[in-house]
């Protein structure tokens, strides 16, 4: 018999080693749920932290063990990986949904179109009542004024970062907005302070809280705009230029609609960045429980600022209480209207691309 024959009788070898089914995952999660919280309740652990952690580290060392007893070592170190990105998803959305979930339980309470309409007035902080009108118009009209200032230095400075900076300004300018992206927000209200309201004595008002914004806003925004307008490709700049369209055309109508989408997207971060702050507020606007629709003159009220007095007032129980939870869940509302309309209009403003 011929060896050609006898190659022909062999069974034929399998390239594929045993596979787990694609509900392992799922399963291995439930038991390292259970068997924490068996360890928990049998060592008399009340943090629901602890059992998480406990859950978490019986699910990676699970998937580990059981992957390399039925596929082997390499395909346990992959599952192991994806395993800890799941952990991390966890360890980061829990808390997030955490917070999203206590701030709407809390803040519905009071929640309504007449605490959205009316000012606090006479009402004083231990009664019920009164609203955050006053407190959303000030925020309004200080993160406005503020990106109005911000958005076209902003912008215009990245531009000539990417398109025209060369040599030691251009250096020198990128240092100094990598610094200023690292300042802290006492410390722009405290220069706002001295410049504005000590040296030049022109009163607390909205409008020096919206100059101490405008110097934690602008670097977000260089920063943001700049690697946003690096991501446009040079072809495009070429094909502009040798048809004799000046640069500066050039940028306006070809690099900058590219790249609107994600010169909108984190200029609305800036602004989610500064809408938040309390310290330029409390040093610069200080607060007021009345309307005072003009930031140009006496203090005004702010969602921040608005939050932190009730909440101190509160001692923790009482209409003051309900009322700062509630501004909580406004400004979120509000930075997520931002943010829903930014996408907006960047998916509106965005090239549009064929196939």
């Amino acid at each position: 018999m011929s060896n050609a024959s006898l190659t022909d009788k062999r069974p034929p070898s399998s390239l594929r080693g045993a596979t787990l089914p694609k509900w392992f995952a799922w399963a291995v999660a439930a038991g390292a749920v259970l068997l924490g919280l068996g360890i928990s309740f049998a060592a008399g652990l009340d943090s629901s932290i602890q059992w998480a952690l406990i859950a978490a580290v019986l699910f990676v060392a699970g998937s580990y063990g059981i992957s390399a007893k039925v596929e082997g070592p390499r395909q346990a170190k992959d599952r192991v990986a994806t395993s800890l990105v799941w952990v991390a998803f966890l360890m980061a959305i829990v808390p997030l949904a955490s917070l999203a979930w206590t701030t709407v339980k809390r803040g519905i309470k009071v929640f309504d179109g007449y605490f959205l309409t009316h000012s606090m007035g006479v009402v004083a902080d231990t009664e019920p009542g009164g609203g955050i009108y006053h407190a959303i118009l000030g925020t309004a009209e200080q993160v406005g004024l503020a990106t109005l200032i911000s958005v076209p230095i902003g912008v215009l400075t990245a531009i000539y970062l990417v398109e025209y900076g060369r040599g030691r300004l251009a250096q020198a300018v990128t240092f100094f907005v990598d610094v200023m992206t690292g300042i802290p927000s006492i410390v722009a209200g405290l220069f706002i302070l001295s410049l504005w309201i000590l040296i030049l004595d022109m009163g607390y008002s909205g409008f020096a809280g919206s100059m101490a914004l405008t110097i934690l806003m602008i670097p977000v925004v260089v920063r943001s705009t700049e690697e946003m307008l690096k991501l446009v490709p040079n072809e495009l700049r070429e094909a502009s230029l040798a048809l004799g369209v000046p640069k500066w055309r050039t940028i306006l109508k070809v690099v900058l609609p590219t790249s609107i989408g994600g010169i909108t997207t984190g200029i609305m971060l800036a602004v989610a960045r500064i809408a938040g702050e309390t310290a330029p507020v409390l040093l610069l606007v200080w607060g007021a429980n009345f309307i005072n629709a003009n930031p140009f003159k006496d203090p005004q009220a702010s969602l921040p600022m608005y939050i932190y007095l009730q909440f101190t007032n509160s001692g923790g129980q009482g209409a003051a209480y309900d009322r700062a939870w509630a501004a909580a869940l406004t400004l979120i509302a509000f930075i997520m209207i931002l943010n829903l309309v930014a996408r907006g209009i960047a998916r509106w403003k965005a090239p549009k691309t064929g196939r």
